[in-house]
């Protein structure tokens, strides 16, 4: 599989926040979850991308190239804060997008239009957020991406269409020469559909690795102090206190099962190994 991003050493700064070399690639075929806490700087990475921020330093490729126009036609948007005025209807952005991108294709965006069951004769100030975000996908697909980068796409939706989103992003990487990028709080959504998981805190790259990875490869085990004490600091991710004991977030699972057997070992979620390693201690 070939890189469809690939970002090397990329620094930003702004007072009170700094982006740090952070380094990431985004796999063709592969759907990739950036998370972290409000303000880590995950729309700062997005921006940088898409050129909305210059970088203070560090290279950013996309399908092997430098950002340009041409290649923004092969890129497909949806940003949380959105970036169309309310008093627009559905029909007028069709006019909008179509003089815009030179692939734009009116049966597309229709075609989601009707999937979405979104009325074209409404104006975006009286859509609700589940409304706005599938118009933003609907717009982000029209003009055949092969990239995908959305920054909160299920932040504040219901389930069912949360769900409906979701399925949306796998049919879209069906296609392996596409890939796409996707940051968001909701990390019961990138268990569903994630190939990569990156977490980003403070500006910085704490681990980018397959989800799988995550998940089945690290555990979380529950122990006392004593007992973290005699744990291999080598299994040690992070560990943090709790009124009953201590959770301890471990890498080579199956090893550490064979070497601590009387230690009780949990699978853990996206969350857990979230909180673990913003709120966690190192040893």
């Amino acid at each position: 599989m070939e890189n469809i991003i690939e970002i090397k050493k990329l620094n930003k700064s702004f007072t009170g926040f700094q982006l740090k070399d952070v380094d990431f690639n985004l796999k063709s075929g592969t759907i990739m979850g950036l998370i972290g806490e409000n303000g880590a700087g995950k729309t700062t990475i997005i921006k940088s991308i898409l050129g909305l921020i210059n970088p203070d330093s560090g290279d950013i490729s996309i399908f092997g190239q430098k950002l340009s126009n041409d290649l923004k036609e092969d890129i497909g948007v949806v940003l949380d804060d959105g970036f169309f005025s309310d008093y627009l209807d559905v029909s007028r952005l069709n006019k909008i997008m179509g003089s815009i991108y030179k692939n734009w294709d009116d049966e597309v965006y229709h075609y989601y239009l009707k999937r979405f069951n979104l009325p074209e004769n409404k104006k975006i100030k009286d859509f609700s957020r589940g409304m706005k975000m599938k118009l933003g996908i609907a717009l982000a697909l029209s003009h055949h991406p092969k990239l995908l980068i959305l920054d909160e796409p299920t932040s504040g939706l219901d389930p069912i269409v949360r769900d409906e989103l979701l399925d949306i992003f796998l049919e879209f990487i069906q296609d392996e020469n596409k890939a796409i990028l996707v940051s968001s709080h909701i990390t019961s959504d990138l268990e569903k559909v994630a190939d990569y998981i990156t977490f980003v805190k403070d500006g910085e790259i704490l681990m980018s690795e397959e989800k799988d990875t995550l998940l089945y490869e690290y555990g979380i085990c529950r122990c006392s102090l004593e007992d973290l004490a005699g744990i291999d600091r080598e299994f040690v991710v992070k560990y943090k206190k709790g009124q009953y004991g201590v959770d301890v977030l471990v890498k080579d699972l199956s090893e550490f099962k064979v070497q601590y057997k009387n230690l009780v070992v949990d699978k853990p979620t996206l969350d857990e190994i979230m909180l673990l390693q913003i709120r966690g201690e190192s040893r």
